[in-house]
């Protein structure tokens, strides 16, 4: 097995998404200066962990709009299973659909294989977290393993506060070579 692995400090890669709102949206790319890019990739229409987790993003995108952060979910999953699991989140930011085994693999993201036809009816990345400045390069970084383990989204905020507070002049964590 063979792995790459996304580095904090790094330019993130730039991927090209459809979105489930017919738009094409590109990972790591913010639409306007200044602006920070939260990239959230879940597991699929299949994970009920998925499901809270994008209901919890949805509570607190106006806490991450005031921090000029803007955000995109995207998952393995086609358009029509997304459109499924999205009637029940009714999310306020983008999703993305269709993330190809090259794309999870070009994020260092785990990918599992469904344990049968009625969980998945291919290989799905596990949970990962991205945060990109506005340099478009890596801020911080949260790959899984396991649907239980994900960045707890108020502690994130918190932590986001304090990073984008210019007074605090916070580096990017983790890039000791």
């Amino acid at each position: 097995m063979s792995s790459f692995k996304v580095f904090a400090g790094q330019p993130f890669p730039q991927i090209e998404v459809n979105t489930v709102n017919g738009k094409k949206v590109v990972l790591g790319q913010n639409s306007d200066p200044g602006v920070w890019q939260l990239v959230v990739v879940y597991r699929g229409k299949h994970c009920p962990l998925c499901t809270s987790y994008l209901k919890e993003l949805n509570e607190v995108i106006p806490q991450l709009k005031e921090l000029n952060v803007e955000v995109i979910a995207v998952s393995a999953d086609p358009i029509e299973k997304a459109r499924i699991q999205l009637a029940q989140v009714n999310p306020n930011y983008e999703v993305g659909y269709d993330l190809s085994i090259e794309q999870m693999q070009s994020l260092g993201l785990y990918i599992s294989h469904p344990r049968s036809p009625e969980e998945n009816d291919r290989p799905f990345a596990e949970p990962g977290l991205f945060v990109v400045n506005e340099k478009g390069l890596v801020q911080i970084v949260d790959i899984s393993n396991a649907p239980f383990t994900r960045p707890e989204l108020k502690t994130l905020i918190m932590g986001l506060k304090f990073i984008r507070n210019p007074a605090n002049n916070y580096p990017i964590r983790g890039t000791y070579a």
